[in-house]
């Protein structure tokens, strides 16, 4: 199995604050891996190191082999290496189809259908605002973003925070969906059977170390069903 990302020896955090102490992560390409633990384990500040918009205080990433330690944010991106935050990951004051004309036009084409045709939701709400959509509707609208980038790879923040079962669960079939045509998929995430039941490979983090990576089925049931 090939590695699409390793990260190596990653500390990183905020102002004095370290939050990941040395991490080792080890991503295999054309698969799903989630990062899970609970609030403030550090899943959200490695999917930042990941995708550049945190710099590392130390350590190293390499990306197919390449080091890409130094690597802007907005390189990455170009590259096909795609970000969906858990907040601000639209544009709150453009519309709908604003949110997407933007991606394709960046990419140098125009069509925004393949993003209708995942989320055909979005196709009534074209000319309504990005800020006063639903949550369940701005996580699409993020994805429809991302999706449209074409990306080698898709990290995803907290997919189902705030959202009802039956939103989160039409999205975690998305995001299956896309795992399967080929794109590696890294998603961070509380401890949920969405999560577990779609990763190929899963590390749980606590207080930015790893406490356990390895197959989904290996976590004990009672563990996998709540947060800890």
């Amino acid at each position: 199995m090939s590695v699409e990302l390793a990260l190596t020896g990653a500390r990183a955090g905020y102002g004095t604050i370290e939050v990941l102490h040395g991490l080792d992560l080890a991503v295999p390409a054309g698969k799903v891996t989630a990062l899970l633990g609970v609030n403030g384990a550090g899943k959200s500040t490695t999917l930042r190191v990941l995708a550049g918009v945190l710099p590392l205080r130390s350590g190293s990433l390499t990306w197919q082999g390449r080091t890409i330690t130094r690597m802007s944010a907005l390189e990455r991106a170009r590259s096909g290496l795609m970000f969906v935050p858990d907040e601000r990951a639209v544009f709150a004051t453009l519309t709908v189809r604003e949110n997407l004309q933007v991606v394709v036009e960046a990419i140098g084409q125009r069509d925004i259908s393949p993003a209708l045709e995942a989320f055909p939701r979005l196709r009534e709400r074209l000319g309504q605002r990005a800020g006063t959509l639903s949550g369940g509707e701005r996580r699409m609208l993020a994805l429809a973003r991302a999706l449209l980038a074409r990306p080698r790879v898709l990290l995803v923040d907290e997919l189902s925070l705030g959202l009802s079962p039956k939103v989160a669960g039409e999205l975690f079939t998305w995001l299956a969906t896309v795992a399967l045509g080929g794109t590696t998929v890294v998603l961070a995430d509380q401890y949920t059977n969405d999560a577990l039941g779609l990763a190929d490979i899963v590390y749980v983090l606590h207080r930015g170390e790893c406490s356990f990576v390895g197959d989904p089925a290996e976590l004990h049931p009672a563990v996998s069903a709540e947060p800890v």
